[in-house]
């Protein structure tokens, strides 16, 4: 990188943002895809960019140039400049869609899951690499268009960018809802879980302390586990007394939550479990049991829909 730098034009600071986005998402999908054994669309979008790569590097890129003779010092700025802009995204984009997309909170030295100490070091590295010589041939290459295709090419990936960018965004938000939606069910669940493991309890003759008192002491509130409970309650009907008419109410509550649920997987749709098979390692501190349950759900396919199905788009999921 020359000190030409400085007279690039906005065509092609974006152009440069375009290749670094493409050319992270070539590198994240392909890691990601040999560490899941098989392939992975990697990252937020659906189109081969992965825009926090092409923000750093034209970040990586800009504050080098007052310290561009210098190596070490190309380092150092790279390993600050970046580390900030991950944590900035990282934080913003958990804020808004309260997931996140990726997390270091296994990792050594990191800071609240969002940066570690090996990724900034990581960081720095490739700064040094995409100055002195990712960046060189890239730059020509550029430099070189004419300036009529390179504002065709700048005007024509903008607009896919956007369109999706726009529809990445729609989907992330209903996902959020449809996280959110479910994990208040699931505390439902839970409730009615407590309660008729309480009335089950008194008809075997197992008296708890309070059978009347709700709590939320059992966590497992998984659908499976209440008609197993339910079940039983049947067996022990003649002997659940007054407890009877209870048990019945909770089981119609219970049949209702189940179509509620049923309903809220319905409202999921290709764009929204694309988003979870783009981003196997997701994590939620908000909906993590909800948020397991849907990456499980797109990794089997839902509603059992065929691979040919999801391909041609008629299904939920790709």
């Amino acid at each position: 990188m020359h000190h030409a730098v400085f007279t690039y034009g906005a065509a092609q600071w974006l152009l440069f943002f375009y290749i670094y986005c493409f050319f992270g998402w070539i590198f994240e999908s392909t890691y990601v895809s040999l560490k899941q054994g098989h392939p992975v669309n990697r990252g937020f979008l659906h189109g081969p960019f992965l825009p926090l790569y092409g923000s750093g590097a034209v970040l990586m890129l800009f504050v080098s140039i007052p310290v561009e003779g210098n190596p070490v010092l190309v380092y150092l700025v790279g390993c600050i400049a970046a580390t900030a802009l991950e944590y900035v995204t990282g934080v913003c984009m958990e804020a808004l869609f309260k997931v996140r997309y990726w997390d270091y909170s296994d990792k050594k030295f990191n800071y609240k899951g969002q940066i570690c100490l090996g990724s900034t070091l990581a960081w720095g590295c490739l700064t040094v690499l995409l100055v002195y010589v990712i960046h060189r041939p890239i730059e020509q290459f550029v430099i070189g268009l004419p300036h009529r295709l390179a504002l065709m090419a700048t005007y024509a990936v903008t607009v896919v960018m956007a369109v999706d960018t726009a529809l990445s965004f729609k989907a992330a938000l209903e996902l959020r809802d449809v996280l959110a939606s479910m994990t208040a069910v699931r505390q439902k669940l839970e409730i009615l879980q407590h309660r008729a493991d309480a009335i089950l309890a008194f008809a075997q003759g197992d008296k708890p302390q309070a059978a009347s008192e709700l709590g939320s002491r059992v966590k497992d509130a998984a659908a499976e586990r209440l008609e197993a409970v339910f079940g039983k309650l049947e067996q022990y009907k003649e002997k659940l007394g007054g407890y009877r008419e209870e048990s019945e109410s909770l089981r119609l509550r219970f049949e209702v939550l189940k179509d509620r649920s049923r309903q809220i997987m319905d409202r999921l749709g290709y764009h929204n479990l694309s988003i979870l098979r783009n981003n196997p390692s997701v994590t939620s501190r908000h909906f993590r049991e909800a948020l397991g349950e849907l990456k499980e759900a797109a990794r089997k396919g839902h509603k059992g829909q065929t691979e040919e199905q999801m391909k041609n788009g008629k299904g939920m999921i790709r």
